[in-house]
């Protein structure tokens, strides 16, 4: 398992639960998959493709998961299969849908897949002169990966002119292109897929908080808390967004010359009239969605992997448990700009009633330590959406850091379709 995430630890974690598997590696994890039966940390980065393989062959590894987008960018997958080794994922040129938003808005449009309009300018002057027409809320978007954290909505032409203008003069990071999108109003949905060329299987769906403040206020992060299944969604919908959606996405993908495997994340915004719109294709699995999809996922998560990659997807279905699961994400103070790391993490061992997924963690000796900005996803499974929740969150009033600060809000749209 490549990765060092809370989306990396609850895919190893679900693989090492199957009869299948021996034993699950993690390169290079974090302090919750080095506490997991069954499953060991390895000390190499994500991007050292060399030593990747190197371990791989040394080791006899069967299979290579991919978790985060940028090896995955990269082309791990064209690099692993180029040397006759086994690696789950997309090839690079199907990351693009990732990798690159013009290139995934402009593959929308030729494929007529529903979503909101848009252009794309490779100048700070070009971009501020078409936002100077156009009426706000006004929707930028970064070209390239940004981790969850490349989308900024802003209220006024005054907000939006500032904000490209900090994208493309950013000392560290500038941008050479952006999006500038027709605002959607909606609620969004995290629809994903275990993908096979034109064959697919869809996970349960599950709903994602972006935002760093309660009401959904405030920058976005890499993902506050999530739950699944989504209520609103029913057949009609969930058919809608297949033929609408997935199956052209999929169909578009072949014509081009990269036809699509792996876990493909459709992020989409359902309207008052409940018609799906994509607002942007992730070529992994989501975090936190992961977390509470791994929770209620019934089936050998392995057998589907082996058998995606061997061309026998539409021979396993995917079953759930009938629940649901809620994850709310612990985050170190500061998050989702400057916070500090090496907090002690007290009370994760308390917690009975829930699963600790771990995300920015790292075990040094018998102490757990904060090393990131989201540090753990703590995630309550029931058989009603209000037993999950306080599940988590009487889970989360067990676990102490510094500075540590989470949403109390997560699941609040779910809420309020609960019959009084």
């Amino acid at each position: 398992m490549v990765g060092r995430g809370g989306r990396e630890h609850a895919l190893a974690w679900k693989l090492a639960s199957s009869s299948k598997v021996q034993h699950v590696f993690v390169a290079p994890g974090n302090g919750g998959t080095a506490l997991e039966k069954g499953v060991t940390n390895v000390e190499i980065e994500p991007m050292d493709f060399d030593g990747l393989t190197e371990f791989v062959r040394k080791e006899k590894i069967y299979l290579t998961v991919v978790g985060p987008e940028e090896p995955l960018v990269e082309g791990i997958v064209d690099f692993f299969s180029d040397q006759g080794l086994l690696c789950f994922g997309p090839s690079r040129d199907a990351a693009r849908l990732e990798a690159s938003k013009s290139f995934a808005k402009q593959f929308l449009k030729r494929h007529e897949i529903p979503t909101a309009d848009f252009k794309v300018f490779e100048t700070c002057e070009a971009a501020i002169e078409y936002v100077r027409k156009i009426e706000p809320p006004i929707v930028i978007k970064k070209d390239g990966l940004a981790a969850g954290k490349g989308v900024v909505i802003k209220e006024s032409v005054k907000e939006a002119i500032t904000a490209i203008e900090d994208l493309y003069r950013s000392p560290s990071e500038p941008v050479k292109r952006i999006v500038i999108e027709d605002f959607l109003e909606g609620e969004e949905l995290s629809y994903i897929a275990l993908v096979d060329g034109l064959k697919f299987r869809a996970f349960s769906t599950s709903q994602d908080y972006k935002r760093i403040y309660e009401g959904d206020r405030g920058p976005n992060t890499g993902g506050m808390g999530a739950y699944s299944p989504v209520s609103f969604v029913d057949e009609l919908l969930e058919k809608k967004i297949v033929e609408l959606i997935v199956k052209p996405t999929l169909k578009g993908m072949v014509e081009e010359g990269a036809a699509y495997r792996g876990f493909l994340y459709f992020g989409l915004m359902i309207d008052k009239k409940k018609n799906p719109h994509v607002v942007e294709y992730n070529c992994r699995f989501g975090d936190p969605e992961t977390q509470p999809i791994m929770m209620r996922l019934e089936s050998d998560l392995f057998g589907l992997l082996e058998n995606t990659m061997e061309g026998r997807l539409d021979e396993m279905d995917l079953e759930f448990n009938p629940g649901t699961a809620l994850t709310i994400v612990m985050a170190s103070q500061g998050y989702p700009a400057n916070y500090e790391t090496g907090s002690i993490i007290k009370g994760t061992e308390s917690v009975i009633d829930a699963k600790v997924f771990h995300s920015g963690t790292v075990l040094t000796g018998n102490r757990l330590l904060t090393s990131g900005g989201r540090v753990l996803g703590v995630t309550g499974l029931g058989t009603q959406f209000s037993d999950a929740r306080t599940k988590a969150y009487d889970s989360i009033k067990k676990i102490s850091f510094a500075g540590q600060q989470y949403r109390s809000d997560i699941g609040h749209m779910e809420l309020k379709r609960i019959p009084k």
